[in-house]
């Protein structure tokens, strides 16, 4: 029986029972049966949305799922971590598979550290060429000023990164 049919019972019984609402029980019970008659019509209707929105997420959940497929394939074991879609590094793919490889770029890359929180940052020319930027790990504002180098400051920091 659903709530409603419950409730019809409930007020039957109520009206059958004749009770007195000029007394103090009368009043109580007539106004508990008036709350009790708004709570089940407002648990109705929020059955009702809950049942519309479970209906709309399993839509959606569909759609999601062919998007997935159209994106990613039926083979995602092809890609090592089948969770993310992604290659591992100790995927034995990895280092030799021409498909996944992330270093197309023939652009240099130049680590700095940052002297305040010792974050090391990794850096392309044209960051650099900006002049500053702020490190987004404790928001230091780091400076590059290489305009008064000489190629030996150049060469004694390639050799201090061979003795490392």
């Amino acid at each position: 029986m659903k709530l409603t049919e419950k409730m019809s019972y409930l007020k039957g019984l109520m009206d059958g029972l004749e009770i007195d609402c000029s007394t103090k029980e009368g009043k109580i019970l007539a106004q508990m049966s008036e709350v009790l008659q708004e709570v089940v019509l407002y648990v109705d209707d929020l059955q009702s949305q809950v049942d519309e929105l479970t209906e709309l997420c399993d839509i959606l959940d569909e759609d999601l799922g062919n998007v997935e497929e159209e994106l990613y394939g039926e083979d995602d074991e092809d890609f090592g971590c089948g969770e993310c879609g992604y290659l591992d590094e100790d995927d034995e793919d990895f280092d030799n598979d021409d498909e996944y490889d992330f270093d197309d770029d023939d652009e240099e890359l130049y680590e700095v550290t940052c002297p305040t929180c010792g974050d090391t940052i990794l850096l392309d020319e044209g960051m650099i060429d900006e002049g500053s930027i702020n490190c987004p790990n404790c928001n230091e504002l780091l400076e590059f000023d290489y305009e008064n180098l000489t190629i030996e400051d150049f060469e004694s920091s390639e050799t201090d990164d061979e003795e490392e």
